[in-house]
């Protein structure tokens, strides 16, 4: 039997340690945000957050679904609603932030979701090349662009993306892919999504 050298303990070791980091990275990372989220909205009223943590930020998550049902639901809160956003989306200087926020906010959650068409689009003639995006505008013809339309493409490990036109041939829609799934694929950089770990490549070791 082979003694162990220095060098295999250091691989051996390294070896595991990383595929513990990977373990216990994605899990910590996640509690660290949500930690950091609870104890954000906690302090808003730090002095009940001292007395009970996390009641404040119960409170806000139950107020605030009360509110989307009572403006879903009831004219009166609908009425009410849509004055407030009227009103903010003509004040000057505070809908130059309120809109867009709105914007976003609404493309991503909602019963008015934007992400929810993906698509292949063609970016490359020769060789050719296809990336995954979403169809966010049907029709470009009020901007003198017939024929067509606009794309959101996300960006890999990142919240961000970016937005191209052109024209309608070089898309096509996603097949076997639900919204939800298209998004972590792109996002992910292909390694998750609609397949198993068994169809990623991998390196030998």
């Amino acid at each position: 039997m082979k003694k162990p050298t220095f060098e295999n303990l250091t691989n051996f070791f390294l070896k595991n340690f990383f595929q513990g980091l990977l373990i216990i990275g994605p899990i910590g990372l996640t509690i660290f945000v949500i930690w950091s989220v609870i104890t954000s909205i906690d302090n808003i009223i730090p002095s009940v957050a001292r007395q009970i943590p996390g009641l404040v930020f119960i409170s806000t998550l139950l107020i605030t679904a009360l509110l989307g049902y009572l403006g879903n639901k009831f004219v009166v809160g609908r009425f009410f609603v849509d004055s407030i956003d009227r009103l903010l989306e003509k004040t000057p200087g505070i809908k130059h932030i309120y809109s867009p926020t709105k914007d976003v906010m609404s493309s991503f959650v909602g019963d008015k979701k934007k992400f929810s068409d993906p698509v292949w689009v063609k970016t490359n003639e020769n060789p050719e090349i296809w990336r995954i995006g979403f169809l966010t505008q049907r029709e470009m013809a009020d901007v003198h662009k017939d024929n067509f339309v606009a794309v959101y493409l996300p960006h890999s490990y990142a919240i961000s993306g970016w937005v191209i036109v052109t024209e309608e041939k070089n898309i096509k829609p996603v097949v076997g892919m639900s919204a939800a799934t298209a998004m972590k694929f792109a996002v992910s950089g292909g390694v998750a999504g609609f397949h198993s770990d068994e169809n990623i490549f991998k390196a030998p070791e």
